[in-house]
């Protein structure tokens, strides 16, 4: 049985929920977020919190109600603070540049490569080798740090790559003769 369905969902000052059938509009200083209810979860907003409910004797309907409730606090931290995902540049050549609305990227390849910054996304080059991106969408911020990440990924040799600041490279050994 799911605990985590069962905790209040905090809102913090500025911070406003709206629900609209099983559409629910997160709105904050940072911007909106929606997102839509399966039919087996419920909301129940009271003042300062909401809660998620399960309807009775539908199978996967608490871990349903679960999801959602994770999902919801993740828009309402993100309207309030927002996310941000480090990435560092490993390998001798390696740069990464913000020109206009576009990183621009020279990751060893024969051309550089230009990556769009999508809406709602910010993202800031504090030195050559480092890349931050920020927004307020949970699921964008980490769907554009591994694309920037799948054009060149870390190997396991020498370690070389775009990697996640928080990511562990597990070395392999070279071939001895």
């Amino acid at each position: 049985m799911s605990r985590i369905a069962n905790a209040p969902i905090l809102l913090p000052k500025g911070v406003e929920v709206s629900l609209e059938g099983p559409s629910v509009k997160v709105k904050g200083p940072k911007g909106l977020l929606t997102y839509t209810l399966p039919r087996y979860v419920s909301l129940a907003q009271e003042e300062g919190t909401v809660h998620c409910r399960s309807k009775e004797g539908e199978p996967g309907a608490v871990a349903l109600a679960g999801t959602a409730r994770s999902i919801i606090s993740g828009m309402v931290a993100g309207v309030s603070k927002g996310f941000e995902k480090r990435l560092n540049l490993v390998g001798v050549g390696y740069r990464a540049q913000m020109q206009g609305k576009s990183l621009n990227l020279t990751l060893g390849y024969s051309h550089p490569i230009d990556f769009s910054v999508p809406d709602g996304i910010e993202i800031e080059t504090p030195s050559q080798t480092e890349i931050v991106v920020r927004g307020f969408d949970k699921q964008m911020v980490g769907q554009v740090a591994a694309k920037i990440r799948r054009f060149r990924p870390p190997e396991p040799y020498k370690g070389k790559g775009v990697r996640y600041s928080d990511e562990n490279v597990v070395r392999k050994e070279a071939k001895k003769k």
